[in-house]
């Protein structure tokens, strides 16, 4: 009661108070020690026993953002913000092609890509995908600059390593990266239902168990209709733009860049970090062992990257660099954001 009655006198319920311990590592093991079957057990002696602070106003609970009528329509428009700029330049390359020169082609990617990043930055800074100052950092920008360049330059980098190049032009991939653009608000809005739908569950709880019950299914769920939606988007990409890129290997880094989203706006970035890294990590590393390989005495460390090549090609490195990282962060985030802490405002 000491050490905690500062959350105890501005709590308006025993589930914030839950929520607080939790967050502060209280466990229900640690609740048992002040017999108490479980911490919501525990947080409801302190709610009654600790009085309210005098002199302030009573406090209402935080309502769930389900009508969020103004904000809303902006965040949906900066979402669609991306991929309408990526569409408009591929169309405009696809109508042109042959009829204007290589610096204006250039010029017309450029300007291009620099609106969609513009309004992906927008869309990171307001909406569901907002996340608290000081939760996104400059290595996780670093991070997704990488993985989205791998998706233009990833295949080709193999190839050219592959046949002992640079060998003529390179063939980039850019149909995975206009659906992966699509996605972005497809990923907006499956990060507001799952927020809206754990607030309800919050408010609706009467324990941390049952809260956590019930936001397993919904984050699975969450992943599952993103996944659906992304590969519809990225099977469009390809039959309007043209094949090039391994759509396995798209749909696995839009899963982990909406994981990693998820649980940078619930206060998880050091995860999320991890896990992009990761898949960095395995992408820088495959063409490096490639050519350590050529060294004399040193083949063995090229197999495993020439064994995974020849079982799916070049877009499988990328595919199990993606998927093993986003099922990592899925595992993590099972546990994460089942936590009432994660959903609960300071």
């Amino acid at each position: 009661m000491h050490r905690h009655r500062d959350l105890c006198e501005r709590a308006v319920d025993p589930l914030e108070i839950a929520a607080g311990l939790e967050a502060h590592g209280v466990t229900d093991r640690t609740a048992a020690r002040y017999r108490h079957r479980d911490v919501f057990s525990l947080a409801e002696e302190l709610y009654a026993r600790v009085p309210a602070v005098t002199g302030e106003p009573a406090r209402a609970v935080p309502p769930a953002p389900v009508r969020d009528t103004e904000t809303r329509p902006v965040w949906s428009l900066l979402a669609l913000l991306p991929g309408a700029a990526c569409t408009a330049t591929a169309v405009v390359l696809k109508l042109t092609e042959g009829a204007l020169g290589g610096g204006v082609r250039l010029t017309v990617t450029l300007v291009g890509a620099l609106v969609a990043f513009l309004g992906l930055g927008l869309c990171l800074r307001s909406g569901p995908l907002r996340a608290p100052e000081g939760r996104s950092s400059a290595a996780a920008t670093l991070y997704v600059g990488w993985l989205l360049g791998y998706v233009l330059y990833g295949q080709a980098l193999l190839d050219q390593v592959l046949s002992g190049g640079p060998e003529g032009p390179w063939a980039l991939t850019p149909a995975p990266l206009l659906g992966l653009a699509l996605a972005v608000a497809p990923a907006a809005w499956c990060a507001h239902l799952f927020s809206v739908h754990a607030h309800r569950g919050l408010t609706g709880s009467r324990a941390l168990e049952e809260f956590a019950a019930g936001v397993r299914p919904l984050l699975f769920g969450t992943v599952a209709l993103f996944l659906c939606v992304l590969s519809g988007l990225l099977r469009l990409a390809e039959l309007g733009y043209g094949g090039g890129g391994t759509l396995v290997a798209a749909a696995a880094l839009g899963v982990l860049l909406l994981l990693a989203r998820l649980l940078t706006v619930h206060g998880y970035p050091e995860p999320a970090n991890t896990g992009l890294a990761a898949a960095c990590a395995v992408e820088a590393v495959a063409p490096a062992l490639i050519l350590a390989g050529r060294l004399p005495g040193l083949h063995v460390l090229a197999r495993p990257v020439d064994a995974v090549i020849e079982a799916g090609g070049t877009g499988a490195v990328p595919a199990i660099a993606c998927g093993a990282a986003a099922l990592g962060l899925l595992i993590h985030a099972t546990v994460a954001l089942s936590r009432a802490s994660a959903h609960t405002t300071a």
